[in-house]
């Protein structure tokens, strides 16, 4: 996979990166919203409780996610299924973890995205936050506009200060993020960072391995996600680099 693919159509995180994932061509080419509302909850749950909770173990190495409490989604918002006990949480994201409007949100409703994430202990005390609030407000059944509010609000009084050394690891290589091709995209980490200049990280310069997430970019979540792929999966085996 190259660069250009990249920054034309790869993006969720879940994660996210979720809407990168998808071919900036197949967006062209259906100029209708495929997913323009949210479907069912049921569609956005994963009936087998333990399946999930290996897919979110396999977004790091289990060197890390065996030890890892790990989350799963219910009806309300995400439940504790496994309390860890080395600071890391995994959890599998949807794609309403996505940006909110253009170009990279056309799949902030796709009820088959599966963004497998795993929040180092610095991510999960201020990062993981804004993940349960974003998924509080959508299964209470609040549309964007108001999601955007409640976070705003949130950011204000609730929200922890960003912590030093937060970073995640995305590297399932059974994350569903996009409906074309493989569904995946490549395995890689993501540090999280006050809203700065991608080029103090030289992000998406020739050659450069690091990428700038348009996940929150401020929007309205007051932080940068700046992206290294790893060139191997959680298990060891190879995963797509950029070119």
């Amino acid at each position: 996979m190259d660069r250009n693919t990249f920054s034309a159509g790869a993006s969720l995180v879940v994660a996210v990166i979720c809407a990168f994932a998808a071919p900036l061509q197949m967006r062209a080419q259906d100029p209708k919203t495929p997913y323009p509302s949210m479907a069912p909850v049921d569609q956005y749950l994963m009936p087998d409780r333990d399946g999930e909770i290996a897919l979110a173990r396999s977004a790091a190495p289990d060197a890390i996610s065996r030890d890892a409490t790990i989350l799963v989604l219910g009806r309300h918002g995400y439940e504790t299924a496994v309390k860890g006990k080395n600071g890391f949480v995994c959890v599998v994201e949807r794609g309403w973890m996505g940006p909110f409007d253009g170009e990279f949100a056309v799949n902030f409703w796709n009820p088959k995205l599966r963004g497998p994430v795993c929040f180092n202990p610095p991510a999960a005390r201020s990062i993981l936050p804004m993940t349960y609030k974003r998924t509080e407000m959508v299964l209470a059944g609040q549309s964007k506009a108001q999601i955007i509010e409640g976070i705003k609000t949130f950011i204000k009084q609730k929200l922890p200060p960003l912590k030093p050394g937060a970073m995640s690891y995305m590297m399932a290589k059974e994350q569903y993020l996009s409906d074309g091709g493989q569904h995946h995209w490549m395995a890689h980490l993501m540090i999280y960072t006050p809203l700065m200049d991608s080029a103090v990280w030289g992000a998406d310069l020739p050659h450069s391995p690091v990428m700038l997430n348009p996940q929150f970019h401020g929007d309205p979540e007051p932080i940068d996600v700046f992206m290294v792929p790893t060139g191997r999966w959680s298990d060891g085996t190879p995963a797509p680099m950029p070119k």
